[in-house]
This record gives structure tokens, C-alpha cells and sequence, in this order.
């Protein structure tokens, strides 16, 4: 009979909590605050009571997530954790303005081109568009819609100087609740 502690696969526990804190709340029952925060003890409470894990989970395997994560997701603070970006789920105070790098970058699909390239960069199924820092990560975040991967160039600064609005996601992401077409042009 083994003595060791179950494992938690801590991919399936990132996936959990991105559902919580950026797209479902409610089906974990939890509420989040304006700034999409909650009691990280609270949310800790919510994925033990919806069970599937091999053990009692602990705040250390919620930090373990937080501090290791390649994505960095989510952040904690005074005891409260709530998710960077990528939300599905209309928040009052998520996001601070923060000026950006002069440049940005956005991964796609060619197929999405002429309605970017006609309408701007667009939130569509998020409340936010995401922008990389590099273009290696917006290859990587393009890839993922398929087919021929398209890589735009975001002039930044300008926009922020012409009014645009960004805030600061990660060291490698960062948010706008829009781009218009003119501010962007395809990268070769």
C-alpha cells in the first residue's frame, strides 16, 4: 500500500480556474468583484466542493498554477486571485490603461483578414482584444484558428497617442477594446 499523495494534473486545474474566473463564475458558485476578483479561499472552497480531483486540493497547488503557469493567467493579491485577460464575461474594473510598447503584434487566420483589415481588430467572443509583445507568441496564438497563420503589426503607439486604449495583460500580452484598421498592417 503506497503512502504517496495523489497528483494533481495541474493543466486540467488551470482549465478549471480559467472557466471560473473568465468565462462561468456561476457554475462553480461563485460571484466575482468589479475588478473580477474573488477570495482565493473561496474559490478554493468552489473547484474542492465541484470535486473530480484525486485529492483535496490546497492553496498551494492554486499557487503552483499562479506562479508557474507559461501563460500567466492569473494573479494574486491580498489574498484575492482573479484571472489577467481573456475574459468572456463583461467586468466593470479588470483592466487598467497603461501605455504600450510602440509595438504590437496579432496572430490570425488568413481567412479572417479582409474583415480585420475592413473593420479593425474586434473582441468578437471576448470583451477584449488580445495583442502580443513578439511575434513568436502571436505565431503561436494565430495557429490556433487554423489554417494560414497571419501575423499583423500594430502601431501602438500611435494609436495610443490618437486615443486607443491598452492595458497591460502580461509581459507578453497586452489588451485593447478595439484596434481600427488604420493603425494595423500585415507583418512579412
Amino acid at each position: 500500500m503506497s503512502s504517496e499523495t495523489p497528483s494533481i494534473n495541474y493543466v486540467s486545474l488551470s482549465k478549471a480556474m480559467s472557466k471560473a474566473l473568465r468565462h462561468r463564475p456561476e457554475r462553480i458558485g461563485i460571484t466575482l468583484a468589479p475588478d473580477g476578483s474573488v477570495e482565493l479561499s473561496v474559490l478554493l472552497a468552489a473547484l474542492n466542493q465541484r470535486g473530480g480531483w484525486p485529492r483535496t486540493l490546497t492553496e498551494a497547488d492554486i499557487m503552483e498554477v499562479v506562479e508557474h503557469g507559461s501563460k500567466q493567467r492569473f494573479a494574486v493579491e491580498d489574498g484575492r486571485i482573479r484571472a489577467r485577460y481573456g475574459h468572456s464575461i463583461s467586468l466593470d474594473e479588470a483592466y487598467v490603461p497603461d501605455a504600450p510598447p510602440a509595438v504590437l503584434y496579432h496572430g490570425t487566420s488568413q481567412r479572417f483578414l479582409d474583415s480585420i483589415m475592413s473593420e479593425g481588430l474586434l473582441p468578437m467572443g471576448r470583451q477584449i482584444v488580445h495583442l502580443s509583445t513578439d511575434v513568436e507568441t502571436a505565431w503561436a496564438v494565430g495557429r490556433r484558428h487554423g489554417g494560414k497563420t497571419v501575423i499583423l503589426t500594430v502601431d501602438a503607439e500611435r494609436a495610443a497617442k490618437e486615443g486607443v486604449t491598452f492595458y497591460r495583460g502580461n509581459e507578453s500580452t497586452w489588451l485593447a477594446d478595439c484596434v481600427p484598421v488604420t493603425y494595423l498592417s500585415v507583418t512579412e
